[in-house]
């Protein structure tokens, strides 16, 4: 994990201002937005007009304007002859006079000449924002080596909000040199047409929800969507606890391509275990149930060691070792070389777990305790973890069960450095239960958006709460966003208009190929009052725009997830009395009834590599492509999800796609290749296979790595004392088993408005359907079984003074 950060130091060029300018600027052509693009007009100091130095790092350069030109009688060379770390760059000039004018929404197509002596160059952009100045954007394309003038071309993404100004050049991170003339910038031309609505005009704005015919055979409540365009759905026993006593545990894989179901063998109970993608495309699947809490509520939940791994060839599970502690509940995030880390959740006692585990990719096997830095901090029960793309970690506060860690509840974790810096900003950090976060399309801008939660200890409302950090920042924190729409609520007795602040917690968050989130499903209380309610979230306005709603409930336990056709599908519901819903829902963005689809005709090679061109062929004009990465949720959380922007360079029906060189921004593995048209509408997804370590080998890639988060002020904090693990409640999944079966959810403390009565508390679980509950054991914390007959709120319990 490379996490070598520098702070960018610029070298201006002195007195470079629009009045001071000693020589005329070179008039640009109607099209050209670059002023000077072939160096031939002089400026002040040894750089021309409008083009400044730029870089950081230990390293030796030159930069010199040479005759060796592509037209004309100059052009501008960077050659690095010795490096550390760090790059330089000649960049168009940072000011009102030089810098291009862009319009935010709008994309640019860039181009130069170029000959190189290194394989480490990359066009690299910079933006103004009118609120926070100039700051990396992001890089474009890394050159291959050219020995003759070439010509690179580049397709910028959409410029962003509140960005006026660009500058862009060619940054040199390896020793050798970069020669470049003739530098090209046009804005990308408006669609003519307009989308053509292909369905009603209700789904053309707000899209369509299906209810398959076929249901889930299993009760699934981990979803993972496979390199083959398949779903593993897995259940274990299914939160039932007659099916882990018989040794019952299941999972089923889902075809969309024919509606089909396959139940497959499932050695272990993965109910509540942690799963990623591994870097070949097979799914490891780490922890789950080694036991269900003791009736009497005196133990709770049991996280064992045991590890598999699920091959999509075979379908088929297979042992790996074990690791150092159990985890019911644990984190699984894929690193930058394809190392997965895992903290948190229950170990094989119940207590908390504060050991960190890390599989290497390259062993195929879980470290031993000792090769693994430890901080024997307790990050409670899925905690969000999400790579940044300098190889920490940022926990976004997301988490299952009760209230966030100690703090500010959000926090950056340096793994080499073994650091934890708490990051601010998070509101209500104690009501986050059951949120989600998502980094935000494109993974480049380093944007988190979580997003609602409540809290199943003290059970509130949830809350309608988003907020959106910044990881680019040097010192971020969450600044607060809109607020979630309301929908419906079901108390009940049917749906009813959500009220005041009303929101909901178990809500999903999925990331969509036009570059949107869609979050749906949730509910208002513990495993109670299903929310219906879907949203579509745009990153670049930072607004909400309701859309159709999932007719199904989908609250605990439940799913959703993106499916390669575009479409997104939901799964499960698992309400407090212990029921299941095996209905299927699958929704069809607005962006399926804006007209034909576009087609990837070819992709000329799906084994990709960091800083490669790749090209494909398409059918018709597209605007973006993106690598996003296949799911792997639970109960809310998928911190791996993300969604890579692929620059283009255009040649009518062929499109050369430029890779990043950071696999911190896209970690090694599978994933669903979109192209998308001017109108947002994608194509099916191609899945192409993105390498890791051998990359690394070749490039440095930490040349791409900018100072983002590099000064957090948050309170810092080193490894704490070793310990074993983290005293937990055997009521930490809000539920009294001194109630019913082990699969029901009594709620240890029942929402404010139900007064704290037997007769109020009797009828909140008649009217949520949980019929008869046996009384376990001689203790009644709830005071439902009055008349002491072993049977809560029976008849008697009601009559009794």
């Amino acid at each position: 994990m490379n996490r070598r950060r520098r702070s960018t130091a610029f070298l201006a060029v002195a007195g470079l201002t629009a009045g001071l300018l000693l020589t005329a600027p070179q008039s640009a052509s109607a099209a050209n937005l670059i002023k000077n693009p072939g160096f031939e007009t002089a400026g002040t100091g040894d750089m021309p007009y409008c083009w400044e130095k730029s870089g950081w790092g230990d390293n030796d350069f030159t930069f010199t304007t040479t005759s060796d030109a592509h037209t004309g009688s100059k052009a501008m060379k960077v050659e690095l002859t010795r490096r550390v770390d760090g790059d330089r760059k000649a960049l168009i000039t940072e000011s009102a006079a030089c810098a291009p004018v862009v319009t935010p929404g709008k994309q640019y197509d860039l181009s130069l000449w170029y000959k190189t002596t290194t394989p480490d160059a990359a066009i690299t952009l910079f933006r103004h924002d009118t609120t926070a100045g100039w700051q990396y954007w992001t890089d474009l394309k890394t050159l291959d080596m050219a020995g003759g003038w070439t010509e690179a071309t580049v397709r910028t993404p959409e410029v962003p909000a509140g960005t006026d100004r660009i500058s862009w050049g060619v940054s040199v991170y390896g020793t050798g040199s970069a020669t470049t003339d003739d530098y090209t910038m046009d804005q990308v031309p408006d669609p003519v047409l307009p989308p053509e609505c292909t369905g009603t005009a209700e789904q053309c704005a707000n899209g369509k929800w299906d209810v398959l015919p076929t249901q889930n055979p299993v009760r699934s409540m981990h979803s993972v969507v496979l390199h083959n365009g398949k779903v593993l759905l897995i259940a274990g026993s299914g939160n039932d606890e007659s099916m882990f006593e018989a040794g019952t545990f299941t999972s089923a894989v889902y075809d969309p391509a024919n509606g089909s179901y396959k139940v497959v063998p499932t050695p272990k109970d993965m109910f509540c275990a942690g799963h990623v993608q591994l870097q070949d495309g097979r799914v490891l699947v780490m922890s789950g149930n080694k036991g269900y809490p003791t009736a009497d509520g005196r133990v709770g939940y049991q996280g064992y060691k045991d590890s598999y791994i699920f091959d999509p060839e075979t379908e088929t599970y297979t042992k790996t070792n074990d690791m150092n502690d159990g985890h019911w509940y644990p984190s699984a995030t894929v690193l930058g070389n394809g190392d997965v880390i895992s903290f948190g959740g229950l170990r094989e006692d119940s207590t908390g777990s504060v050991t960190a585990e890390l599989f290497s990719e390259a062993e195929q096997q879980w470290q031993p305790l000792w090769k693994v830095n430890q901080t024997w901090s307790y990050w409670g029960l899925y905690p969000s973890m999400i790579l940044m793309q300098d190889g920490r970690l940022f926990y976004s506060g997301s988490h299952v069960f009760g209230n966030n860690i100690p703090g500010t509840g959000s926090a950056i974790y340096d793994y080499d450095a073994n650091t934890t810096t708490q990051v601010p900003g998070l509101r209500n950090k104690d009501e986050r239960d059951q949120s989600a976060s998502v980094l935000l399309p494109p993974a480049q801008d380093q944007k988190v958006l979580t997003l609602g939660g409540g809290n199943i200890d003290s059970n509130p409302e949830a809350n309608r709460l988003t907020d959106i950090i910044d990881l680019k920042q040097p010192n971020p924190s969450y600044v607060a966003g809109p607020p979630i729409p309301q929908g419906t609520v079901d108390l009940g007795n049917g749906p009813v208009p959500q009220t005041g602040n009303q929101g909901k917690m178990y809500v999903s968050a999925v990331l969509l190929p036009d570059g949107k989130v869609l979050e749906t499903g949730g509910a208002l209380h513990n495993r109670a009052n299903p929310v219906y309610e879907t949203s579509i979230f745009d990153p670049a306005s930072e607004t909400f725009d309701p859309v159709a709603v999932d007719p199904e409930a989908r609250g605990y336990h439940s799913s959703a997830f993106l499916l390669p056709d575009g479409r997104v599908m939901t799964t499960g519901d698992n309400p407090g009395n212990g029921t299941w819903n095996h209905d299927v829902s699958v929704y069809s963005p607005p962006y399926l009834f804006k007209g034909p689809r576009p087609q990837i005709t070819s992709v000329i090679d799906t084994e990709w590599n960091y800083g490669d061109t790749q090209r494909i062929t398409v059918d018709r004009p597209v605007a973006k492509a993106q690598l996003i990465r296949p799911a792997a949720v639970t109960h809310s959380s998928d911190p791996n999800q993300r969604f890579v922007d692929l620059p283009l360079s255009v040649d009518g029906d062929n499109v050369d796609l430029n890779v990043t060189s950071n696999p911190n921004l896209a970690p090694p593995g599978w994933y669903m290749l979109f192209a998308v048209d001017a109108n947002g509408v994608p194509a099916v997804a191609k899945w192409v296979h993105l390498q890791g370590p051998q990359a690394l080998k070749a490039t440095d890639a930490s040349a791409h790595v900018h100072d983002f988060a590099d000064a957090p002020k948050g309170k810092v904090t080193g490894p704490g004392k070793k310990r074993v693990s983290q005293k937990v409640s055997p009521t930490v999944s809000g539920c009294d088993r001194h109630y019913g079966s082990i699969n029901v959810c009594v709620p240890t403390d029942f929402p404010a408005e139900v007064k704290k009565t037997t007769a109020a508390r009797c009828e909140w679980l008649k009217t949520n359907d949980y019929g008869r509950l046996k009384v376990n054991g001689k203790d009644d914390p709830l005071n439902l079984d009055r008349n002491r007959d072993g049977i809560a709120c029976g008849k008697g319990d009601l009559t009794r003074r």
